[in-house]
């Protein structure tokens, strides 16, 4: 693909916006991989754990994050919010980096939380904003793309560094702050959103839909059943996603797999099948054929993952290898990058932002009650049942995004503002109201 000078900077820009989302997997990925260490070195109960993720960049961390987030980047700009999130990331990183002992674990990872809490849903609306709008999809995957190489380097390293124990899990803390530190230097030079700025200078003019942040959001019939939709779509999926995440070295354990270098590579093989799928699937197609095809295809191969997983776990590893593979096609095609486009179509400028963080926000806090008491399901009742529960949880949200996805491709970000809200177009023209 070939970009003249103005597309290379609008790649740059997506690109260096992005790169939240590696951070947030990243740091999901390193207090994956490190709280069996943290639970050795402390003597942690397994409810001590689960408060850890709860209060993490999975869950409670993020849903505060975002919760806060979202407005202030609808009041003051997308650039005021991805100008400053990565200061406090990196404070939560090299805090966590340091920890010697439970309270400073729990108030790095809190910290970390909140940083891509509030930096993650300013990305998305950000990039889609940005985008060309025959090429929206694809730019919006690229913050999906970032996201799947989090995981997959985060395991990596896990995998490479075991042998060091808790120090190898501190370096990987470590190279998120460094990584942090070098993409909050590059966004300096970014500019504003565009759209963003318009729709401001705009205010109350008859073209403008309105109130700003939370108020504009509930205010209106259109925006609370597109809520209800993405929240089933995303806030279902990443319920069971969200444990995967955090837990999955414990789902393999309890599937027989012992060993964390084991445990580490299933996890690369998932999250490379991933970044696969995000580029050849999602990036190349969803601007191209319809959604409404490409999205059941990623949700039904999640469905299927979890239940070769559950069903057939007496197979072994070639039981393992196959979840790896279909969770991994259908974590690149699936819920998260279709809910990263749709969330940032389906709403007003004036609150973009803030719907996105008011669903990040639920969403990560349905996560984080889960996560509380996961590891000690897991560990009370097995895989199977656990394992049946997050299947029907990916089968309800199959059906919801399969039945009403929204017919947002190819149009603009105004166009669909426009047909969605009933306001008229800068020269007067009328457009009726759907929805």
């Amino acid at each position: 693909m070939k970009f003249g000078a103005r597309s290379t900077t609008g790649w740059r820009a997506t690109i260096s916006v992005a790169m939240s989302n590696y951070l947030e997997a990243g740091s999901i990925i390193a207090i994956a991989t490190s709280l069996t260490f943290w639970q050795h070195a402390y003597g942690l109960s397994n409810l001590a754990v689960g408060l850890l993720a709860a209060f993490s960049a999975n869950a409670f961390g993020a849903a505060i994050g975002a919760g806060l987030g979202g407005p202030l980047c609808d009041r003051f700009g997308r650039k005021a919010i991805y100008t400053y999130d990565l200061l406090v990331y990196m404070v939560g990183v090299l805090i966590a980096a340091c920890a010697v002992d439970f309270g400073m674990l729990l108030a790095g990872f809190l910290i970390t939380g909140i940083a891509v809490g509030a930096g993650v849903p300013a990305s998305w609306t950000y990039i889609a904003e940005h985008a060309p709008t025959a090429a929206r999809a694809r730019h919006v995957g690229t913050a999906q793309l970032a996201w799947s190489l989090g995981p997959l380097i985060g395991f990596a390293l896990a995998a490479g560094l075991a042998p060091l124990g808790l120090a190898g899990s501190r370096l990987i803390f470590l190279h998120l702050f460094v990584v942090a530190a070098v993409v909050w230097w590059i966004r300096q030079g970014l500019a504003e959103s565009q759209i963003w700025t318009e729709d401001a200078r705009r205010g109350d003019q008859p073209s403008s839909v309105g109130d700003r942040g939370l108020r504009g959001l509930f205010s209106r019939r259109v925006d609370i059943t597109a809520l209800l939709m993405l929240m089933g779509v995303y806030g279902i999926w990443n319920t069971v996603a969200g444990q995967a995440g955090i837990f999955m070295p414990r789902v393999y354990d309890s599937a027989g797999v012992r060993s964390a270098v084991q445990q580490d590579l299933l996890q690369v093989q998932v999250w490379g099948c991933t970044v696969l799928a995000t580029y050849f699937g999602f990036m190349a197609f969803a601007d191209r054929i319809s959604q409404r095809v490409l999205y059941p295809v990623g949700a039904a191969l999640g469905v299927l993952a979890w239940c070769v997983l559950v069903f057939f776990t007496s197979a072994g590893m070639p039981t393992l290898l196959t979840f790896a593979v279909l969770w991994g096609i259908s974590s690149g095609i699936g819920a998260q990058a279709f809910y990263s486009l749709w969330t940032s179509e389906l709403f007003a400028t004036s609150y973009r932002a803030s719907a996105q963080g008011f669903m990040f926000f639920v969403v990560r806090a349905a996560t984080g009650l889960l996560s509380y008491f996961f590891p000690t399901m897991l560990a009370a009742t097995g895989l199977t049942s656990v394992g049946l529960l997050l299947i029907g949880l990916l089968a309800l949200a199959l059906l919801i995004g399969t039945v009403w996805a929204p017919r947002t491709r190819n149009k603009t970000l105004r166009e669909i503002e426009l047909e969605r809200y009933g306001r008229t177009t800068d020269s007067g023209d009328p457009v009726p109201v759907h929805g």
